[in-house]
Parts: structure tokens; sequence; C-alpha cells
């Protein structure tokens, strides 16, 4: 069997569910299991919504929730008869009466919690995977709809809940194996899961990548096949280098680097529960389904190029940590990490010297508390608007003065941190935001003008 996840842009519209609804019937040979995202700009919109209500703004939240009800019933009729049309409506309106109820609620008590605000994202989901069922029985294809939050078994942390593999294995083969056995099609939403005891939960925003492989996992799938609007992973941003290749096969190691790093193709933690059971990831596009995409294996096919792709996350803060006197005294890293723990920040790139310590998050509105917090044992400085820029590869490894060619592409521009050897397959630095366009450029001419085409296309 495979697992198929379509993202937001893949189940849009009408039109886009009706390509899914294609796409699956072209793989039911391979038993499918369907996972699909909210429809595109949804979950924006319920977050939008939920704000709203949460800073007392009833007639907003509400007038954002008559727009998702009107555009989900607008799709839903056409994508079914009128006849299953009646029954689909009254679940629609149903479901949104008891969204706006919520809404209501999180006004009156003039606060929108995280687990609110779960309950509150988790009706795009919902309703898609509601609608998409319908969809595919419409065109005679054997579909189930299965409740996500009773297979997707999370701890209690709201927005970013983190699923429990094991249990998800065993209520997948307990509940969706037996559909699958009786030549069904399993339909269900991803992102969205619940704590053990019933309450519902998210697994984050992208999550749906990741309950498509930990379904893949829990039932020993062949393949998971991730369907977005782009023929697979790029050496780097299209928009930025019009001449990107498309990569054919890159190693889990790889894409999960590259992932971290800035590629919005695919949610992090996707490659993760397919690595522990060596399960290829294909990328895929579902506006062009006949290209063969990226696949992503447990080891990759060697190559003649040194990188497989460059990556860009944007939006970081340099934070500087500066203790001449106290930087080699036991416990005092330490006490920097327990501070960017207590305020649930992740750090992604550290670099020493002897006097300071350096270090990169993603900037938010935790900077000035953490800073305030460092500053009870060091000096303190930070600066935002910064980019990280990755470049990945297997080849890194056995590429004599690799380093040296990378800079010195880079010419002119500024690099403000370099990290190399916490990873063996990426080279990694932090320039301006505004000088990401330019180094990407340069870096892609200096190594993908010419390429292994068995690798790259």
């Amino acid at each position: 069997m495979i697992v198929m996840k379509f993202g937001g842009t893949s189940v849009m519209d009408a039109a886009a569910i009706e390509r899914t609804a294609q796409i699956v019937k072209g793989r039911l040979q391979r038993h499918p299991v369907v996972v699909v995202s909210a429809m595109s700009g949804v979950t924006d919109t319920l977050l939008a919504a939920g704000k709203a209500a949460g800073e007392g703004q009833r007639n907003h939240a509400l007038q954002l929730a008559r727009g998702l009800r009107h555009r989900h019933h607008c799709t839903a009729k056409e994508l079914v008869s009128a006849e299953q049309y009646t029954a689909l409506a009254a679940e629609i309106e149903s479901e949104f009466d008891t969204l706006d109820e919520l809404l209501k609620g999180i006004v009156a008590v003039g606060e929108l919690s995280p687990r609110s605000s779960d309950y509150v994202v988790s009706y795009g989901e919902r309703l898609n995977s509601k609608m998409v069922t319908q969809a595919y029985l419409a065109r005679g294809l054997r579909a189930a709809l299965v409740d996500a939050r009773k297979i997707m078994i999370t701890d209690a942390q709201h927005g970013r809940a983190i699923p429990q593999a094991d249990e998800i294995e065993h209520r997948a083969k307990n509940l969706v194996r037996p559909l699958l056995d009786d030549a069904q099609i399993p339909v269900m939403g991803g992102f969205i899961g619940a704590t053990e005891h019933g309450v519902q939960t998210t697994i984050g925003r992208g999550g749906s990548d990741f309950s498509a492989a930990l379904i893949g996992s829990g039932l020993d799938a062949e393949a998971i096949e991730i369907w977005t609007d782009v023929d697979g992973m790029m050496t780097t941003d299209p928009r930025i280098c019009p001449d990107a290749r498309r990569i054919r096969v890159i190693s889990f190691e790889e894409a999960a680097e590259l992932a971290y790093f800035g590629a919005k193709v695919l949610h992090p933690a996707t490659v993760l529960p397919a690595v522990r059971k060596n399960i290829p990831v294909l990328v895929l596009n579902s506006l062009n389904p006949t290209n063969e995409g990226t696949l992503i294996v447990g080891r990759a096919p060697r190559s003649n190029s040194t990188f497989k792709a460059i990556a860009a996350k944007k939006r970081i803060t340099i934070v500087e940590v500066v203790a001449a006197r106290m930087l080699g005294a036991h416990g005092f890293l330490k006490a920097i990490f327990d501070v960017f723990d207590k305020h649930h920040c992740s750090i992604d790139v550290v670099s020493t010297s002897e006097v300071s310590v350096s270090l990169t998050v993603d900037s938010n509105e935790a900077i000035p508390a953490i800073a305030a917090d460092l500053e009870k044992i060091a000096d303190v400085k930070y600066a935002g608007r910064n980019a990280i820029v990755c470049l990945v590869g297997e080849n890194i490894r056995e590429t004599p003065q690799i380093a040296a060619r990378v800079f010195t592409a880079l010419g002119e521009i500024n690099v403000r941190m370099i990290s190399q050897g916490a990873s063996e397959i990426n080279i990694t630095f932090v320039i301006s935001e505004d000088d990401v366009p330019e180094a990407i450029r340069r870096l892609h001419k200096a190594f993908f003008t010419e390429v292994d085409l068995e690798v790259f296309d």
C-alpha cells in the first residue's frame, strides 16, 4: 500500500480535488491511503478568526467564518450530485454552526488559549476530508472517511503536539488496515490529532506531511507520496534562480537538512518516520502528475556534483552573548542554553570564540525577554533581518577546499557567521536578508551550471 498526501494547493478548489481523484484512480492497484490538508488559505483564515475572537472582535471573527462557510458550500456544490450535496451541506452547516459558537465563546472569555486555537484551526482539515471523501464517492471511488483524531495520538502540547508513534501504529493497523483489506480508500485530514483522552491537538503548520509519514510508517507502506504544486525538490528557489533544476533523487539526510533550513516543499519532520522503516518518499506535482518528481531514499546514488541544493531561511536573529571572564567557566554555556529552553526557542547555528557565543534563532516576540534573561549572566546584543544560507550535499565529506570555493563565489557579500562541521553534509553561513537573492544566484552559478544528469533534470 501507499500513502498519498495532498497539500493545500492540491485541494484548493473543486477543480484541484477533481485532479486528485484522477490521480488516486491511477493508483488503485497500490491500495492508497489519502491524507489531505485544508484548502489553500483556510488555515490562515481560521487563525485570523481565532485571533480576532481572542481580541474581542466578534463581528470580524464571525465574518471570516462566514466567508469560509460560503467557500466550502460553493466547492461542495461543484464536486457532488444534488442528492449528495443535500447531506454534505447539512454537515458543513453543522460544523460551521459549531465553529461560530466556539468563536463566540472565545469572545466571551476574552482569551484565545492554545487549546481553543487548536479546535478552531482543526476545522479546515476536518471539513476538507469530508468533502474529498464525498467527491471520490461521486466519481466511483470506494472512499471511506477516517477521523484523524482517532488515529493521530499526541501529547497535550497544543499547537506543536508530539505524535506518539507506537500508539499511532497500533491504531492505524486496527482502524485503517481493515478498510484497505476491504479495498476501500481511507481518507483523513492531516495536521490534526488528539490526546489519549480525546482532547484535540495539532502538530504544527506543515504537519500534514508528518501525519502522512506517521501513517505510512505505521502501516509499513511501500512509499509515501507528498503531492504539491511543484515538480519535486529543486536545487534552489526557482523564483530567485529561474534556471534551478529538479533533483531526481536525494538522500533522507540531505532532504532533512534542506527542509530544516528553509526548503518549503517538505516539512522538516516528515522524513523521520520514513527513515525509521526505510520507506521511500516521493515529492510530486498534482498539476503535472506525469512528472517523476523527487525520490527521497535512505542512500542516494553517488553524484558527480558537489552539492544537491541551496536553501535559505529568513527572519533570523543573531544573538551575541559576551562574557570575557566567564566563557570558560563551568556551566556557562549550559546557562545560556537553559534560557532559550525556558522560552521554548530553538537555536539553529552556534559559534564560539574566546570571549563570546554567537547563535541564531527564528525572529519572534520572545527575543527581548530572552535577552533580558541572558543579561543576568552576560552582556547581550541582538540583530534581526538576517538569513541562514545552507548548501547541502553528501560529497562535501570528500571534496577538498570546498569552503574556499563557496566563499570565493560570494565575493564581497558580508558573511556574519559560519558553521561547518556540525553536519558533514552541509556548509551553513549567515548573511543579511537583503543579500540572499544575490548570494543564491552566485552560488547556483558556481556549483550548478554543469550537473550530473543522473541526479538532476
